[in-house]
């Protein structure tokens, strides 16, 4: 069995960095290829969660509030997955399936709890956006949170 009582600091940081700007990088790229626009806007989409339509005013402080806000739910859904790995033998089974899995969770958490808490107006209900979004959060987030944590955890085992 896992150790459950170690927390591991750096692995859980470099995951954390490693899924937070893969994920950036990929809603960014899939923004920008969409609609031709900045990938700022991407930033200041995330500010507006907390500062509604003023993220948009041209502050030049508001892309940077969204990569910090990005980073800060990141780093919560790390932290919860590296709180749940060791304790549900299901998810150490295939990591790789179980951090896939866990972005499908993270989507449904964004999407229907915390950008509703948010000043972010919801938008029009469209299948390819929801299919698009999960697939970003599933590869970006998800699975390197499976790979990291089954490695880190399969290398304590053997030790």
């Amino acid at each position: 069995m896992a150790n459950t009582r170690a927390f591991p600091v750096g692995i859980i940081f470099l995951t954390w960095l490693i899924a937070g700007t893969l994920d950036l990088f990929s809603a960014c790229l899939q923004f920008v290829l969409v609609t031709g626009k900045s990938f700022v806007n991407v930033l200041l989409f995330v500010a507006s969660g907390v500062f509604g339509t003023a993220a948009f005013s041209g502050n030049p402080a508001m892309p940077w509030l969204g990569v910090l806000f990005h980073y800060i739910i990141a780093l919560g859904f790390t932290l919860l997955f590296f709180f749940l790995y060791p304790r549900i033998p299901e998810m150490r089974k295939i990591p790789a399936v179980s951090g896939l899995i866990y972005g499908i969770f993270v989507w449904l958490v964004m999407n229907l709890l915390i950008l509703p808490l948010t000043n972010i107006p919801k938008g029009p209900f469209h299948l390819v956006n929801v299919l698009v979004g999960m697939t970003i959060l599933m590869v970006a987030i998800g699975l390197p949170m499976g790979l990291m944590a089954g490695r880190f955890y399969q290398y304590k085992s053997a030790s």
